[in-house]
């Protein structure tokens, strides 16, 4: 047992390992999204690059849900990663949209992983929560609905393109 370990229930440290499981998840997601956009076929490379630094993000955010459980006394528990459910994408408009349903499953998690916390009254996990992740949660749904929105504006051919080449 971690001398470190003070009021930390076992549903919390276990949910934090299901919450990294699902960062490393979206991080492979986006990996197969920048790799399609990348492709000489395809060659988007702005939107390429964003999706390559969203899966960077994901990345980081796993390894703070790491040190964050051995901060607290827990075990880090890692399981499979399973396969993006998609690598392939019919439209820039496709992948956004896949982005943006995958960064809602994420905050869907950590509002219940948060849910968590609150029953077992772990003030400094949801603490830790609300600083590191549920804002910025909000703020990548909304930025990713932006996306979209243009996206449909623009239309497919030269339209995407011209969005690539002014992306950020």
């Amino acid at each position: 047992m971690s001398l470190a370990r003070q009021e930390f229930h076992e549903n919390c440290e276990a949910g934090i390992n299901a919450q990294i499981n699902k960062e490393l998840g979206a991080m492979y997601a986006y990996m197969a999204m920048a790799n399609h956009f990348s492709r000489d076929d395809i060659a988007l490379s702005n939107i390429a690059s964003f999706f390559k630094d969203s899966a960077q993000e994901e990345k980081e955010h796993a390894e703070k849900l790491m040190e964050y459980q051995v901060k607290r006394g827990g075990r880090v528990v890692l399981t499979p990663i399973d396969k993006p459910a998609k690598t392939d994408f019919d439209s820039a408009l496709d992948a956004f949209q896949t982005a943006l349903a995958l960064e809602k499953y994420v905050n869907k998690a950590l509002l219940d992983l948060h849910a968590v916390s609150d029953t077992h009254k772990d003030y400094q996990m949801s603490d830790f929560l609300e600083g590191e992740y549920l804002k910025e949660q909000v703020d990548a749904i909304k930025q990713l609905s932006d996306y979209c929105a243009q996206l449909k504006l623009v239309g497919d051919g030269l339209g995407v393109y011209h969005f690539d080449k002014t992306f950020k």
